[in-house]
C-alpha cells in the first residue's frame, strides 16, 4: 500500500481517498481533500497558508534540515524481494523514526524556551507602556496585601494562644 503526500498541505492521502489531478504536462497532484484542491485551483501558494506543512516549515516551527528526512525519499528502481533485507528495512524504519520523534521533542523543547524569554520581554513592554493604568492599582494592592498579612498574623497569635492554653491544660491533669 503506498500511502502518498498531498502536493497543497503535505498530510497523507491513502489510497482511494482524495483527489489526483492530471495536468496537461502529466504531471500528477495529489490531494488530500477538497479544501486543498481548491486551494491549489486558486492558485495559492502553501507557503503563505497558515496550516500548511510548507508554513510551518518556512516560518521555523518545525523542522526543515534533518539528515532523517533522507530515507523518505522515493526510490524509482524496483528491488527484488529478500526476506532478510526487508526485515532489516523495517528495522531500520523503526528506529529512523524514534530518533525522528527524539529530535523533534527537542526542537520544539528549545523553540518553547526561547518563546518564554520572548514573552515575558513582551509582558514588560507592554507593563511599561500601560503603567499608568496599574499604579494606582498596584497602591492598592498593596493595602490589601497588608490586610491579609496583619489579618494571618492575628489569627496565628489567637491559634498559638489557644494551643498553650490546652497544653497547659494537659499538664496539670
Amino acid at each position: 500500500m503506498r500511502i502518498e503526500k498531498c502536493y497543497f498541505c503535505s498530510s497523507p492521502c491513502y489510497p482511494g481517498h482524495g483527489i489526483m489531478f492530471v495536468r496537461n504536462d502529466s504531471k500528477v497532484f495529489r490531494f488530500c481533500r477538497s479544501k486543498c484542491h481548491r486551494n491549489f485551483n486558486k492558485k495559492r501558494n502553501p507557503r503563505k497558508v497558515a496550516w500548511t506543512k510548507a508554513y510551518r516549515k518556512t516560518r521555523g516551527k518545525e523542522m526543515a534540515v534533518d539528515s532523517t528526512f533522507e530515507f523518505e525519499k522515493r526510490r524509482n528502481r524496483p528491488v527484488k524481494y529478500n526476506r532478510e533485507l526487508m526485515g532489516k528495512t523495517i528495522a531500520a524504519m523503526r528506529r529512523v523514526s524514534e530518533i525522528r520523534e527524539r529530535r523533534e521533542v527537542k526542537f520544539h523543547a528549545n523553540r518553547m524556551k526561547d518563546a518564554a524569554v520572548l514573552k515575558k520581554e513582551q509582558a514588560r513592554v507592554e507593563l511599561e507602556k500601560h503603567i499608568e493604568v496599574l499604579a494606582p492599582a498596584a497602591a492598592s494592592r498593596e493595602k490589601v496585601m497588608r490586610n491579609v498579612v496583619e489579618k494571618a498574623r492575628e489569627r496565628a497569635r489567637v491559634r498559638a494562644g489557644g494551643q498553650k492554653k490546652n497544653q497547659g491544660e494537659e499538664m496539670e491533669s
